[in-house]
C-alpha cells in the first residue's frame, strides 16, 4: 500500500490498526475502500473519529488522506457520549482536527462545512437550530422517527403516522440537547435553512472569511451576487427556478 506523509514521519496505512477503544481500523477495511473507488457508481464518505482517549488520535488524518488519495470525501467527527454530548478533545486532537479541515477538498463538497466544529473542539457550546425530526429524520428497526441515534423516543412517532404536522412542529422545536450535540449529519443537513435565512453571513462561516464577502471564493462571490445581493436577483431567482422546473 501507498504510505502517507505525516508532517515529517512516514506511516504506512498498515500501521492504523484496531485497538482497546475501536475496532474498525484502515488496515482491516483498505481493500474494501480500493474495491469501492474502483468500482463504486455512487459517492463514498470516509468518516473518522477523535476523542475519547484514543491513543493515536494522528490515526484520523491518516485515514481523511487516505480517502482523499482514493477520491473519496472525508469527514472527521468530535467523539459523543451515549446522549450525543460533547466529550472535548485534547490540543493534541484538536491539531489533528485543523490538519484534516486544512485537507484540499472541491469547492462545494459538503465535506468542508465543518465550522460548527471549532466551539465544540475546545469545550464551547456551538450555537446554531437543530431541525431533527423535519429536515433530518432517523428511522429505527421498529420504524419509529427519533431526532437522532442519541434521541431514540423523541418524538418515537411511528412513521406510517408521522404527518406535515409534525415536520412543522420539530421544525421549529428547539432541542435542549442541540449546543453541544457532535452529531455531524444533523449540523450540516441544518445549513439548508442558514442558507436559506442569511445567505451572506452562512457562506462567510462556511469558507473562513472575515466580515467582507471578499474573503469568499471567486465562484461563491459570482453566485452570491447574481442570487442575493445584485439588483437583478429577482429575475435570476426565478430564470433559475424555471430552468430547474421549481
Amino acid at each position: 500500500l501507498n504510505d502517507v506523509r505525516l508532517d515529517s514521519m512516514q506511516i504506512s496505512v498498515d500501521n492504523v490498526n484496531p485497538d482497546e477503544v475501536s475496532k474498525k481500523s484502515l488496515t482491516l477495511l483498505d481493500r474494501k475502500l480500493r474495491w469501492l473507488a474502483g468500482f463504486a457508481a455512487f459517492d463514498v464518505t470516509v468518516n473518522a473519529v477523535l476523542g475519547g482517549g484514543m491513543p493515536h488520535p494522528e490515526d484520523a488524518l491518516i485515514i481523511a488522506r487516505r480517502a482523499r488519495d482514493l477520491g473519496f470525501q472525508c469527514t472527521v467527527g468530535i467523539i459523543h457520549d451515549e446522549r450525543g454530548q460533547l466529550q472535548p478533545l485534547t490540543g493534541r486532537e484538536r491539531q489533528v482536527l485543523r490538519q484534516v479541515s486544512a485537507l484540499d477538498r472541491p469547492l462545494f463538497s459538503f465535506d468542508r462545512y465543518n465550522r460548527f466544529q471549532d466551539a465544540l473542539a475546545g469545550g464551547e457550546p456551538h450555537l446554531w437550530h437543530c431541525r431533527a425530526g423535519s429536515r433530518y429524520l432517523y428511522i429505527c428497526e421498529d420504524g419509529l422517527v427519533h431526532y437522532c441515534s442519541q434521541q431514540r423516543g423523541s418524538p418515537g412517532i411511528p412513521l406510517a403516522q408521522y404527518s406535515t404536522d409534525d415536520l412543522r412542529r420539530e421544525h421549529a422545536s428547539v432541542k435542549s440537547c442541540a449546543p453541544y450535540c457532535t452529531i455531524g449529519c444533523v449540523h450540516r443537513v441544518a445549513m439548508v435553512d442558514e442558507l436559506r435565512a442569511t445567505p451572506v453571513e452562512t457562506l462567510q462561516g462556511w469558507f473562513g472569511s472575515s466580515d467582507s464577502p471578499s474573503g469568499m471564493p471567486l465562484p461563491v462571490r459570482a453566485l452570491l451576487r447574481v442570487f442575493v445581493t445584485g439588483r437583478t436577483r429577482t429575475l435570476a431567482r426565478r430564470a433559475a427556478g424555471r430552468l430547474l422546473g421549481a
